[in-house]
């Protein structure tokens, strides 16, 4: 059973005879004889009287409020299909990492409102290993993540960088590590920290760190909020390793410091990643190269990547 034949089928209902189904489909008369004889054949009943005017036999009442309903909803759906094609998305879901929808992001949307003031947007902070399982799900559009390699290993996603950044040290003003300019790995592993939840990017390389470093990571208190990392932080016992990027607001806090770690210094990247057919939808095109575009104030400076330039700084700057 093929579309057509279904269509030549509601075209003989609708003018009662072989040659007005044959106008009003475009095609000949045999053409519209032979697709209702197969059709005929494969539900093995006749679906006409030919007689005089074509009257639907009981197989024919039986098969046309279905006929109708199948080839409304391929009507919908290439109808569908064609607007989503066309750019006309009803919504744009995206799964982001704390900092970059503390930071990142609100520019971003406002730009993104602009150029498609009537798509609306969901925007949901996320671990990266979450934020990749809804996006592989289907439940968003757009992850934007910390870099794993097993990202590289889907065909189907399209993973594009967007900045790296250093991993510093965030503690109360009054804390022992205040006083370094860089605070040893050695002296971080006498001190209890504060660390983002299973699931989360920023505590597995914390820990790969601590692993190769020799030392032990002291995981006091798991966490999943910014806010919750600085109010812990503050009280003047636990330490927290955080990317520069999710320790701007600590900056002006002057309950709060933020310290650079001695080599080797510890960074993060931070990628956009979505699926290879999403990326083929204009709302979705649009985002990424939006998102990609206000993350350059994110990347190192100059030809020499060792050269992190502070997130701090280039944020403060774009204000």
């Amino acid at each position: 059973m093929r579309l057509e034949q279904l269509e030549a089928f509601l075209a003989v209902t609708e003018t009662g005879s072989f040659q007005g189904a044959a106008k009003v489909c475009g095609i000949t008369q045999s053409t519209v004889s032979r697709q209702i004889q197969a059709l005929e054949t494969d539900l093995n009943a006749n679906l006409f009287h030919r007689c005089a005017r074509i009257k639907l036999t009981v197989a024919g009442e039986a098969l046309l409020p279905r006929a109708r309903r199948m080839c409304q909803d391929w009507r919908l759906a290439t109808q569908e299909i064609s607007d989503l094609m066309a750019g006309k998305q009803p919504e744009l879901c995206i799964a982001a990492i704390h900092s970059v929808c503390s930071h990142l992001l609100p520019p971003v949307l406002q730009r993104f409102r602009q150029a498609y003031p009537s798509v609306q947007m969901r925007v949901t902070a996320l671990g990266s290993d979450r934020s990749l399982k809804v996006l592989r799900d289907g439940l968003v559009d757009i992850a934007i993540v910390m870099d794993h390699p097993r990202l590289t290993l889907s065909t189907d996603m399209a993973v594009t960088p967007l900045y790296e950044e250093p991993v510093e040290v965030l503690m109360a003003a009054n804390h022992p590590l205040a006083t370094c300019p860089e605070v040893p790995w050695a002296d971080l592993a006498h001190y209890a920290q504060v660390t983002f939840k299973d699931g989360y990017g920023m505590q597995r390389l914390v820990q790969e760190q601590f692993d190769r470093s020799g030392g032990t990571l002291q995981a006091a208190l798991e966490l999943n909020t910014l806010d919750a990392f600085r109010g812990v932080v503050r009280q003047g016992q636990l330490v927290a390793l955080l990317p520069q990027s999710a320790l701007i607001d600590s900056l002006q806090d002057p309950t709060l410091v933020v310290r650079p770690t001695q080599a080797p210094v510890l960074t993060r990247k931070v990628v956009v990643v979505t699926t290879q057919d999403r990326l083929k939808i204009p709302p979705i095109q649009c985002f990424c190269e939006l998102v990609q575009e206000q993350s350059r104030q994110f990347l190192p400076a100059g030809d020499d990547a060792s050269e992190l330039t502070s997130v701090k700084v280039l944020v403060g700057q774009a204000r």
